[in-house]
């Protein structure tokens, strides 16, 4: 749906050359033009209108004096760095453009009728006037020479396999009739047809095609011959064929041109000489003659170049070139220029440019040459509001086809509405006033402007036949003339329509590089003339213009990047630089084929697409692989050649920030971006809608709702408490329903009713509901722009979302009309996070019991419909016995599909039991154990062994002793089956406590006795009683257990009170190291021969193990401490040298060490991948196996700091130890091993305090930072920055957290001292 517009004309000086032009080729390495005539070969730069060379063919004899001489063809060729001419005398002379030398290399003497080189310049083809064609290679070696007409088909003629006779064979539409028409003849060619060859090459080189009037016939044929001279195809015969022929330079199709008594048409063969579609030319029979047809360089433009056959009224004949474009097998007419009558205007040559597919040249016969750069470009309105339709413009001929894309997607060749003119349609513009966009302006080859506005009057009532009008076509309110334009084609170009009668156009300046802008009003004399109201000279060309429709801004563009600002709104309009906010210039780097206003982050920036596919705001890149783009409100939308499409919202961005956002893809939940079809280009973005316009390369359209549009439109809405469009949207376009309550949830659920009453549907309310998830998909599936508004949360996070949501519609919908939302109120029950399966159940009853007569009022029939359909059949059933209701159990079971034989008799028995039995069995039956022990309870003792049969088995025995009296029988035994449990569970001392509770003291006493709770166990032994002798041999048995458990004090307590054993009491406190309560049983015992025999030993034993051990911790710690200084040094140095030298890219590269198996091929290995899939203890052990000892094992230098910890803290434990054996040494006069034990344990705490800065440094507590540093690379910076990242294990800031010391605590003695 692309136009062509007029991007520059450059018209150079008049040549002062003598005769007229006859041939025109571009040079391709210097964009000069040469142009031939009947004395001279001139070359000449069109940009600066200077004669570069030149060379006369009269002088030495190639062309006559008289000036009769015809040049029949003119190549550049770039290779030799000449121009080869062929005259029709037979000549064929190579003009050397550095020597301007003459070179005649052969010469035909029946003379030449044309000259066609291939495109790889490698061959040439000469026809001669003797119809023959002479093929000779560049250095002009003949090859083969043929004659033109041939009998035989050719190489590629058709095979006939003989399927009946022409009299018996299918002719469709035509009937039988048609195999007795005779064969027409075939009419001979036009008068005015020059009767000459015309060879035409295929893009690649391979074929080239001639057509040449058949000596029989009269008529033209079409001959197809490879590059080796072999004759390939001829056409078949086609009456009224042209000799106009150019073929496609894709491949596909070969154009010329035929006349019909009916049409004039331009046709299109295949190689194989068959036609193959074609279009018919807007003119009336014998109204023109095609001279040449000519495709651009990309087969994307046919140029026809047509003149009047007979002069009009004023003698004068008129020339035209029109530009022709093809869509969805549409052709289109979006250029016509018309160049008058007057001869010396005319045309007498025109070429496309072999570089510039879009840049086309002609030479008049008056020696001045225009250059016309077309652009591609989409006529679309610009409104910002609704009231815009999106208005898409596009030119054919003389019609306009507008499609409003907000009211429906029209594909092409089809529209909304046609506009139809009486000229050919040049340029369209669109007004740039807010309400009003969809009016437009069309400017047309005759120099008229037409203004089409909406109809103002009312809107007719619905047709009778039923439909329904839903774009109404656009009025003719007035037709301007620009008189000053008419003699020129195109001389107005980039037409803006301002406001209602002011118009900007651009046109050629005084200079070839300047150009003018003209302000354009109504005349005051004559309203139906446009005038000059004011003329800005602009240095440069000016090669787009664009309006701004929010701000009013003109921007335009020159031909080499600059950017300049048009002032318009004033008495004298001017032009300025165009600056960002600092004061700087900004301008495009390179020249821009597409360029939009838009705002980012509050500054007017230019866009700007160049033909390379870089996209620019200024001068500053933004993306370097865009096909297309377009703003729209606040957004930027643009499609890649990776077949993607993005959306980005300009308020929340920068410059820098859409730079980054265009430069990577996010994850998959990234709004901004989606896939499309290969090829797609961006035609609309409708206002203030979510639709965007794409086509593909083949002409057909596709609309996408970008995710990115939609969540922004569903955030507007939600915000101003549009439920029902957010709704009917979301429902569309498949769009998560929880996004109304997640969007702002405290807003939601204030304006619950506002939600209800706008949805009204029933069916609306219960599709939101059960889609209701406990996700927020603010944060997962739609997350909130990086730059958005936060929403607030509200204060509901003990409560789930789910829940929140359907209590609060179900308490609405109650209080409004429970009838009308009956269904509804029953999802909000089956869809809480615990389904309220029983309740919806009891209201479905209450429906049937007491039906509701109000209108609307659901039936308890629907009701339950409806409830299956949300609820397995199964599970609503078991709930229905889980109401004791049996009405109820029948009214769900009727309506599912279970064969009667199979819950009749259930039913039937369950009818029978005891109203508690029965409880108990249907509880029992539905697994609701504690239930049915309940109802079991209640049944009498007849049932309590079922009962405690049960409890058994489901392990119900705290539920059981609570429904029973504690002086009960039943409660005994539930206790003795409990303790028995609690026995098995190794948790024997609460067994005692229930059995001594409810009697069982012989039981109890093995409880405690088991569990080593002593004094409970003598508790119950003097209560039973127990005897003396049974009682002192229990206290011993006690003691002998608590001396296992290294529990002495509790030991001695009962030897020395139950089993009055003093000896043995004091023994076992000696044993413990209690020396104090040792000394007082000695002396209240009066047994002072035990503190020679056994106390005063122990302590000199104590005094040597404690010191040993010290020794021991301390010299562990001397090695553990050094050995871990040099870990550290080698570990620092290998892990620069690996990732120095670009080693393993992982987060603990930190970890490897000198003797690490990185480094020396240890066989420890760094993955654990087992660990992954074990339990959490598991996990535990299998770390701290990885902290081995072991030296060169990877993890040695934490499990050293893990050790040396363990050193600590066991040392930090003996404080109080030593304290007592300190006290108990003095006291006997042991000073000199007191002393040593003082000193010894004093030093290894100072030695191990002041080694914990060295241990526990400051940078291993904390996260290391980053590496950086003049020795850093790029990759030891991003394996710190990942470990910073990596949240480290429990196991690692065990390590690496220092141990605490109890220095707080006294322990030494100051007699000591």
């Amino acid at each position: 749906m692309r136009n062509l517009k007029l991007l520059k004309s450059l018209h150079s000086s008049e040549l002062q050359s003598p005769g007229s032009p006859q041939f025109l080729c571009v040079r391709a390495d210097t964009g000069s033009l040469l142009v031939a005539s009947q004395y001279s070969i001139t070359e000449y730069d069109p940009r600066t209108g200077q004669v570069v060379s030149e060379a006369s063919l009269t002088a030495d004899g190639f062309l006559p004096e008289d000036g009769s001489g015809v040049v029949v063809g003119l190549q550049d060729l770039a290779e030799l760095e000449s121009a080869c001419l062929a005259t029709a005398g037979g000549d064929v002379i190579l003009f050397n453009l550095n020597t301007c030398q003459l070179e005649c290399v052969g010469s035909v003497d029946s003379g030449l009728t044309s000259m066609s080189w291939s495109p790889d310049e490698e061959l040439v083809v000469l026809t001669t006037g003797q119809e023959t064609i002479i093929m000779m290679t560049k250095e002009f070696e003949p090859i083969t020479e043929v004659g033109v007409h041939q009998d035989d088909f050719g190489e590629g003629k058709f095979i006939t396999v003989g399927w009946g006779k022409k009299e018996t064979q299918f002719h469709g539409s035509e009937g039988k009739q048609a195999a007795q028409k005779k064969i027409q003849e075939v009419q001979a060619v036009s008068a005015w047809d020059d009767r000459r060859p015309r060879v035409t090459w295929r893009g690649d080189g391979q074929l080239f095609a001639v057509s040449a009037v058949c000596p029989q016939t009269g008529a033209r044929k079409v001959r197809v011959w490879n590059r080796e001279g072999i004759l390939q195809a001829t056409s078949e015969t086609i009456n009224g064929l042209e000799q106009a022929l150019c073929w496609k330079p894709s491949g596909s199709l070969i154009a010329s041109t035929q006349r019909l008594p009916n049409k004039h048409s331009v046709v299109f063969m295949e190689k194989n000489g068959l036609l193959h579609g074609d279009f018919t030319l807007p003119f009336s029979k014998d109204q023109v003659k095609v001279k040449e047809l000519l495709w651009n360089s990309d087969s994307s433009v046919l140029a026809v170049w047509l003149e009047d056959m007979s002069p009009s009224e004023d003698g004068q004949v008129n020339t035209y070139i029109q530009l022709w474009t093809v869509g969805n097998y549409h052709w289109y007419l979006k250029q016509s220029l018309h160049f008058g009558g007057d001869p010396q205007q005319a045309p007498v040559w025109v070429c496309w440019d072999p570089e510039r597919p879009l840049r086309l040249h002609l030479v008049r016969r008056s020696w001045t040459s225009v250059t016309y750069d077309w652009g591609w470009t989409t006529e679309r309105s610009l409104g910002l509001d609704a009231a815009d339709d999106a208005n898409v413009a596009v030119i054919d001929g003389d019609k306009i086809l507008v499609t409003t894309f907000r009211r429906g997607v029209v594909p092409p060749p089809m529209c909304s509405f046609e506009l139809t003119l009486k000229s050919p349609v040049n340029q369209v513009t669109f007004l740039c006033r807010p309400q009003r966009t969809n009016q437009l302006a069309a400017f047309t080859a005759d120099g008229q402007i037409s203004v089409y506005s909406q109809d103002s009057g009312e809107e007719t009532e619905k047709p009778a036949n039923g439909f329904r009008i839903v774009s109404r076509p656009l009025v003719l309110q007035k037709t301007f003339s620009v008189a000053a334009q008419r003699d020129d084609p195109l001389a107005l170009r980039q037409l803006l329509w301002l406001q209602d009668e002011l118009f900007v156009g651009v046109t050629s300046g005084q200079l070839p590089t300047s150009s003018a802008l003209q302000v354009l009003h109504p005349a005051e004399d004559d309203g139906d003339a446009l005038v000059i109201r004011s003329e800005v000279e602009v240095d440069g060309v000016v090669v787009s213009v664009v309006h701004s429709a929010q701000t009013g801004t003109v921007a335009l563009q020159l031909e080499d990047g600059q950017i300049r600002k048009l002032l318009w709104d004033c008495p004298e309009p001017s032009v300025q630089n165009w600056r960002d906010s600092s004061g700087c210039n900004i301008n495009f780097p390179v020249p821009c084929v597409q360029t939009s206003l838009c705002s980012v982050s509050g500054e007017e920036y230019l866009l700007g697409l160049t033909d390379r596919s870089h996209l620019y705001a200024g001068d500053t890149e933004l993306a370097s692989n865009v096909s297309s783009f377009a703003v729209c409100n606040d957004f930027l939308l643009i499609t890649t050649h990776s077949h993607t499409c993005r959306c980005l919202q300009l308020s929340m961005l920068t410059v820098k920030g859409l730079q980054a956002a265009l430069a990577t893809d996010k994850g998959q939940n990234d709004e901004t971006l989606r896939r499309v079809e290969r090829g797609s280009r961006i035609v609309t973005v409708v206002p203030l809608d979510t639709k965007v316009i794409l086509q593909m390369p083949r002409g057909n359209l596709e609309t996408v709702h970008h995710r990115a549009l939609v969540l922004a439109q569903l955030r507007e809405w939600l915000d101003v408490l549009r439920f029902r469009e957010a709704f009917e949207c979301m429902k569309k376009l498949r769009i998560n329903l929880n996004l109304i309550y997640d969007h702002n949830p405290k807003v939601f659920l204030e304006n619950i009713e506002t939600f209800i009453t706008q949805l009204t549907s029933i069916n609306n309310i219960n599709l939101f509901l059960t889609e209701l998830k406990e996700e927020d998909t603010t944060g997962s599936m739609y997350p909130r722009p990086e730059s958005g508004p936060v929403q607030p949360q509200p204060q509901v996070s003990a409560l789930k979302k789910v829940d929140v949501v359907c209590d609060a519609l179900r308490s609405k919908m109650e209080s409004m009309d429970p009838n009308k939302f009956c269904l509804s109120i029953l999802t909000t029950h089956v869809k809480k996070t615990v389904p309220e399966l029983e309740i919806a159940l009891q209201k479905v009853h209450e429906l049937r019991e007491n039906p509701s007569e109000a209108p609307g009022a659901v039936s308890a029939e629907a009701a339950l419909k409806y409830l299956l359909f949300l609820v397995n059949v199964n599970d609503l059933y078991e709930h229905s016995l889980g109401t004791y209701d049996f009405d109820l159990v029948l009214m769900v079971v009727e309506k599912s599909q279970k064969d009667p034989k199979e819950y009749l008799p259930f039913l039937n028995m369950l009818k029978s039991l005891e109203p508690n039995y029965q409880r108990y069995t249907i509880d029992k039956h539905l697994k609701r154990y504690r239930k049915a022990l309940l109802h079991l309870s209640k049944c009498g003792q007849e049932h309590f062994p079922e009962a405690l049969q049960l409890v058994r088995e489901q392990k119900l025995y705290s539920e059981a002793l609570r429904l029973y009296e504690s002086n009960s029988a039943q409660y005994k035994a539930l206790s003795c089956v409990y303790a028995e449990h609690l026995v098995e569970q190794q948790q024997a001392e609460q067994a005692g406590l229930l059995l001594w509770r409810c009697g069982e003291t012989v039981g109890a006493l093995q409880a405690f006795a088991s569990s080593s709770s002593w004094r409970n166990a003598i508790c119950v032994a003097q209560h039973i009683p127990l005897p003396p002798d049974q009682l002192a041999l229990l206290a011993r048995d006690l003691a002998e257990k608590l001396t296992e458990q290294r529990r002495f004090s509790e030991a001695a307590l009962l030897l020395d009170q139950y089993a009055k054993d003093c000896e043995e009491a004091i023994l076992a406190l000696i044993t413990g190291a209690v020396w104090e309560e040792a000394l007082r049983l000695i002396y209240m015992h009066n047994r002072r021969d035990i503190t020679e025999t056994n106390l005063k030993p122990a302590l000199l034993d104590g005094v040597n193990t404690q010191t040993v051990f010290l020794e021991a911790q301390v010299t562990t710690f001397t090695r553990h401490r050094s050995r871990l200084c040099v870990v550290r040094e080698n570990k620092e140095k290998a892990r620069l040298d690996l990732l120095d030298e670009d080693g393993p890219d992982c987060p603990d590269a930190e970890l490897y060490s000198e003797a690490s198996s990185a480094m020396t091929g240890s066989k420890y290995s760094h993955s654990n991948s087992r660990i992954s899939s074990r339990s959490s203890k598991n996990r535990r052990k299998a770390e701290r196996k990885k902290l081995s000892l072991k030296e060169g094992s990877p993890m040695e230098d934490r499990a050293l700091m893990f050790a040396l910890g363990e050193i600590i803290t066991t040392v930090d434990k003996m404080r109080e130890e030593v304290h007592g054996l300190l006290r108990a040494l003095v006291l006997f006069q042991f000073d000199k091993h007191a002393e040593k034990l003082q000193s010894a344990y004093d030093r290894a705490l100072q030695m191990m305090e002041g080694a914990v800065p060295e241990v526990w440094p400051e940078n291993v507590q904390n996260s290391q930072a980053p590496l950086t540093g003049p020795n850093s690379t790029a990759n030891s910076i991003m394996a710190s920055y990942q470990q910073q990242q990596r949240p480290a294990a429990t196991q690692d800031l065990e390590v690496l957290a220092p141990p605490k010391m109890r220095n707080g605590i006294k322990w030494k003695l100051a007699i000591l001292t």
